[in-house]
């Protein structure tokens, strides 16, 4: 299979649903989207180059003994210093309808999919964009693409030599062989039956997927699937894949207090313990132990219950971070409780759209299109310096360092004049970003707030 090129290069607001993967009438919250606060945006200044400070690992190169803790303390000061080193270059994805999902094949590409069911690869050099052709359901016609759905989830696995992502069918499962994108096999009739929202890989050939259906799936590939890099066709020519099922189906335990809005809308896994976190939009963290099938461990009240939508694990510091309406919650399931304060987004209830980890450093994309840093050894956001000297001390500006993302592109539809009078300008929810480290460079991507609002925004920070 060969992918196909295209270059793309006064009425009061309707209410707003809270809670991903509900209504998806205009203005609703259908895709963890939300109230519109409107807001003047600010670039900030360029910054120095990190690449001197880089240099500094041929330091200490003959003495062995020393150079992992100089690596270290290297990748830290990295972690702290890289974002307000990064400046803004935004890409052309002409009139493709907010990406929810991306993240990183290689140095120069990044697979992303969309809110209208798109899923393709960008070229951040060029700005080209391949689009990537879905996985089609075995019974022809059967659960296409609903409007407001798309494509909530990408996921590589820990070798990337296979992607993850959804179907023609968003209720499906679809894998796709590394670095061709040639098609490998799609679980679709006995999988779910509602759209899938997250996916998480427990090894090379085992994935998990959590829908709005309530349930999670895993899913086990054999070897045979995909050995070989060029993909069977059949006699016209279209690629030819293996429909798979589910090795276990788990669903989640319905609260007393909403038991209609059990859906999972993020995943995240621990190799380490070989545990599955999820969130639900119900307001509760479940926990697995993940092997051959799934076994429930526990299920906690979060302490934020309103838009729970996405979901973190980090390794070093064995701690989920939750994000939600208005906070960043850490939690850690052996102790059974917090035992780090939550961090507050402070964005105008606008919420927490998505967030990464790297070492003790939290990056955060808002529903009002900023960047924030948080750092959870220090217990607070990371700070601008002083601009008249970009060697001072942190905390010398005292003000929280916040990287404001571009207006990208808002369609000029009739939603857009009759209910949101023609506004121009609307900061745009930061729904995905990813960091490619070695390169120093971060990947953000979204859309407009509200989900009768079509449009897009892509950039690429370096």
């Amino acid at each position: 299979m060969t992918p196909q090129q295209t270059g793309i290069g006064k009425r009061k607001a309707p209410a707003v649903e809270a809670g991903a993967g509900s209504s998806s009438s205009p203005g609703a919250a259908g895709d963890g989207e939300g109230p519109l606060l409107p807001k003047k945006q600010k670039r900030l200044e360029t910054r120095h180059s990190l690449v001197h400070y880089l240099r500094g690992r041929e330091v200490g190169a003959g003495d062995r003994a020393g150079l992992p803790g100089f690596e270290g303390e290297l990748s830290s000061y990295a972690a702290r210093r890289l974002p307000e080193l990064l400046t803004e270059r935004q890409l052309a994805l002409g009139t493709l309808n907010k990406v929810f999902a991306s993240q990183w094949l290689n140095a120069r590409q990044v697979v992303c999919g969309t809110k209208c069911n798109t899923l393709f690869v960008v070229d951040v050099q060029s700005g080209h964009i391949t689009r990537i052709p879905l996985l089609r359901d075995r019974v022809a016609g059967l659960g296409r693409a609903q409007p407001g759905c798309g494509i909530h989830a990408i996921e590589l696995n820990p070798s990337k030599t296979l992607l993850a992502t959804g179907g023609e069918n968003p209720n499906s499962l679809a894998i796709y062989q590394l670095p061709t994108l040639d098609p490998v096999c799609l679980g679709d009739r006995h999988g779910h039956k509602d759209w899938i929202f997250a996916i998480a890989w427990l090894s090379d050939t085992v994935a998990v997927s959590g829908s709005r259906d309530g349930t999670v799936a895993l899913w086990r590939l054999h070897p045979d699937m995909f050995q070989g890099s060029i993909a069977q066709h059949n006699d016209v020519g279209l690629p030819v894949y293996s429909h798979i099922h589910p090795m276990d189906v788990e669903a989640i335990p319905r609260a007393s207090i909403n038991p209609n809005n059990c859906k999972v809308r993020a995943l995240a896994f621990s190799g380490k313990n070989q545990e599955l976190g999820a969130v639900s939009l119900d307001g509760y963290f479940h926990l697995w132990k993940a092997r051959s099938t799934l076994s429930r461990l526990l299920s906690l009240r979060l302490p934020y219950c309103r838009e729970n939508v996405c979901l973190n694990y980090c390794d070093e510091l064995a701690l989920y971070a939750v994000g939600s309406q208005s906070h960043v919650s850490f939690l850690d399931p052996r102790q059974g409780q917090q035992n780090i304060r939550p961090m507050c987004s402070r964005e105008g209830g606008s919420g927490v759209r998505s967030l990464s980890f790297y070492q003790h450093v939290v990056t955060v994309g808002t529903g009002h299109g900023s960047l924030l840093f948080y750092d959870i050894r220090a217990h607070k956001f990371l700070e601008e310096r002083a601009s008249s000297n970009p060697d001072s001390p942190p905390g010398s500006a005292g003000r929280k360092l916040k990287l404001i993302c571009g207006r990208g592109w808002l369609s000029h539809d009739d939603l857009w004049v009759n209910y949101f009078g023609g506004v121009e300008e609307f900061p745009n929810a930061l729904y995905t970003h990813c960091y490619n480290w070695p390169e120093m460079k971060l990947f953000v991507a979204g859309g407009p707030l509200p989900s009768g609002l079509h449009g897009n925004y892509a950039g690429l920070w370096s």
